[in-house]
């Protein structure tokens, strides 16, 4: 090879040294315009925030707000519309003997003698002696849909004698039949045992779910 051509290529391999050199300070150049832009764009969206002080404080998860009892809620509103008719009077009652026991049509008499035997065990009771009618009808309501929601069979109602009564008339008594009627969980009561609270409850059974 001569000297005018090592030399051209010697010019060659310069040339486009300093072409990749210029195309490299390009594109640092723009890589760096690029990082001021953005540095500059988040500068402006900051500025105008202020630190907070440190407290020297840890910052713990806070409790979280108590549960709203929306359940309870549509409880207490079934309750109300669960709730009995003074109107359904005592002579309404279908099946009923010298005692005013009572079971629903369809249910065979048989369920009243079992009643009254004790053949259902008592799984939980309503005391609504000496309560007042309206306050004994709202209780009855919730103690009759709590029960049968728990599957449960046999309750007793305490509904008093009527001894502490205006005019000495059971009308709390009266008032409680006339309500279980109303609702259909109830298939039958009798008049409770002595031992039981005799005339001042009643032994009531609910359907099986």
């Amino acid at each position: 090879m001569s000297s005018f051509e090592q030399l051209k290529a010697i010019r060659d391999q310069l040339q486009q040294q300093r072409i990749e050199t210029e195309n490299r300070i390009r594109q640092e150049a723009l890589l760096t315009a690029q990082r001021l832009a953005q540095a500059r764009l988040f500068h402006d969206a900051v500025k105008d925030v202020k630190p907070l002080a440190n407290s020297g404080k840890a910052t713990l998860n806070k409790p979280k707000p108590a549960a709203y009892p929306h359940q309870r809620e549509r409880d207490e509103a079934q309750v109300l519309v669960d709730v009995f008719s003074d109107e359904f009077g005592i002579e309404q009652l279908l099946e009923t003997d010298d005692q005013l026991s009572w079971r629903r049509e369809g249910i065979g008499p048989q369920v009243l003698v079992k009643l009254r035997r004790g053949f259902w065990t008592i799984q939980d009771e309503l005391d609504l002696h000496g309560a007042r009618s309206q306050q004994a009808r709202l209780e009855l309501a919730e103690f009759l849909r709590e029960v049968y929601k728990k599957g449960l069979r046999c309750v007793r109602i305490v509904h008093g004698k009527g001894h502490g009564s205006k005019d000495k008339e059971p009308v709390l008594k009266v008032k409680v039949k006339q309500w279980l009627i109303q609702k259909q969980e109830v298939i039958a009561f009798v008049t409770a045992r002595p031992a039981e609270g005799g005339s001042g409850a009643l032994i009531v059974l609910l359907r099986s779910q």
